[in-house]
Order: C-alpha cells, then sequence, then structure tokens
C-alpha cells in the first residue's frame, strides 16, 4: 500500500472530523487507529503534526481587510502546484472562497504534505480541510463541499 500523509489526512477527515465540528479525539486512540488502519506510524507522526501546524494558525487574523494583491509563488511552490492548482487559488480567493491570509495557510499545508504529486483534488481537499479548521468559515467550507461531491456530468455532444 502506498501511503503517504495526505492519505492519512483523508482517512482522518472521513473517520473523525467531516461530521463533528467540537471532537477532541483521544491522540493515542488516533494512533491506534492508524496503526490499525495499515498506517506507518513515522507517516502517522508526520500527518499529526500537519495538523498540529494547522491548529496553530487558528490564531492568525482573518486578513480579510487586505487590498487585492497578485500572488508571486516561488520556484519550490510552482513545483508544487502546477499552474491548473495555482489559478484554481487565485479563483478562490477572487470568488471570495478563501482570504488572502487563508490562501497562505492552504499554500503552507500543501507545502509541508512534501508530496510532490499535488493535483487539483488533493488540492481542493487541503483547502477544504483548512477551511473547516477555521471558525466562522461554514459558508466557504459548504461551496468547497459542493465542488468536491457535485459532479454535474459533462454535457456530451
Amino acid at each position: 500500500m502506498k501511503e503517504n500523509v495526505f492519505d492519512i489526512l483523508m482517512y482522518l477527515f472521513e473517520h473523525y472530523f467531516h461530521d463533528a465540528v467540537d471532537i477532541d479525539p483521544d491522540r493515542g486512540r488516533v494512533e491506534a487507529d492508524l496503526l490499525e488502519a495499515g498506517f506507518t506510524r513515522s507517516e502517522i507522526h508526520k500527518a499529526l503534526n500537519w495538523i498540529d501546524a494547522l491548529a496553530e494558525t487558528r490564531e492568525l487574523p482573518s486578513g480579510s481587510s487586505l487590498q487585492p494583491a497578485t500572488r508571486i509563488f516561488t520556484e519550490a511552490e510552482c513545483r508544487q502546484l502546477d499552474t491548473e492548482c495555482r489559478g484554481f487559488l487565485v479563483f478562490l480567493e477572487q470568488a471570495g472562497v478563501l482570504t488572502p491570509t487563508n490562501r497562505e495557510v492552504v499554500v503552507d499545508r500543501i507545502m509541508a504534505l512534501e508530496d510532490g504529486d499535488i493535483d487539483l483534488d488533493k488540492l481542493k481537499w487541503v483547502v477544504l480541510m483548512v477551511l473547516f479548521s477555521l471558525p466562522g468559515q461554514e459558508a466557504a467550507c459548504a461551496w468547497m463541499e459542493n465542488l468536491l461531491f457535485d459532479h454535474p456530468n459533462p454535457l456530451t455532444h
């Protein structure tokens, strides 16, 4: 089984966080559940550290009063986020789903995955995880959930 931090985050999101906002599961129990699910201790610790770092961002100012600005991505960020992903982040910010501060948290958490295989779907999940972790982002979370789970059938000609 090819496992990585993102796989563990998805598992945690689906089993612990998605339907319950105010839960605080015992870390030891979570680690035991993840080991039982077949994840390695090393990857589990990386994933839990990723979540801890995300939790620290809750204290950042919302940034909604910042003036619009063009985000210049670093070379490393461009390697991690292809043109489609970077364009999607710009779109989310312009649509009001992400504030500049939240966009920076998303970029930070993507870079922390240390996964060179970031595609648009993974980015959408990270955006949802970030928004879900922040208070007052219910509308943005609902928007992202609709984007992820409502897959309209493409028109055929």
